[in-house]
């Protein structure tokens, strides 16, 4: 039977909840772009089903943050994923600040080791460093899924080196991640 993949391409093209922008690279973009050629390897591998939060560009989900965090979440479940991925790209202050992270609900959690199996493969495919997988339970989407979930931060799009590699190459982010989820369930 085949493992069901909910991937949550974060954020919306437009406010509410859209997200963070800077070196002329919106979140909402690459996340679509990474979430789509993810999705791409999944579809093609029959040991996956998989589903999108955005399918297409213009999607928009909610009238709010909460209700688009809620729009990702009851879609998930209501599908009967058996792990959630969301994506996400992180921002600072500081230019340099740099690093792929993740965050589960807990750490023994069965999302705790796919985050840890993303990681390392997104840091052998982009060189960008691993900041490590942490814990947040209070973050909506890992405390109200019914099912396993991580929530990814690709990379800094404060970072001007990162930004520019998500943007043109996220065909590199989702075979990182495809990779990841390949290792975790023993089948690299």
């Amino acid at each position: 039977m085949a493992i069901k993949i909910y991937i949550d391409q974060g954020h919306n093209p437009e406010n509410p909840n859209a997200g963070a922008e800077a070196n002329g690279v919106r979140e909402q973009d690459i996340t679509y772009a990474v979430g789509q050629a993810l999705y791409d390897r999944l579809r093609a591998d029959p040991n996956f089903e998989v589903r999108l939060s955005r399918p297409t560009e213009d999607v928009q989900l909610g009238t709010s943050n909460t209700s688009s965090l809620r729009a990702r979440v009851n879609d998930a479940n209501v599908w009967g994923a058996d792990y959630f991925i969301s994506l996400h790209t992180n921002a600072s202050e500081s230019p340099s600040a740099s690093g792929s992270e993740a965050f589960v609900y807990s750490r023994s959690s069965p999302a705790f080791p796919l985050a840890e199996d993303i990681l390392l493969w997104l840091r052998y495919l982009t060189g960008i460093r691993t900041r490590g997988v942490f814990v947040r339970p209070g973050l909506y989407v890992l405390r109200n899924t019914a099912m396993p979930a991580t929530l990814v931060e690709l990379g800094f799009i404060s970072n001007p080196e990162e930004s520019a590699l998500m943007n043109e190459n996220p065909e590199l982010f989702a075979e990182g991640i495809y990779r990841g989820i390949l290792q975790y369930f023993g089948l690299l």
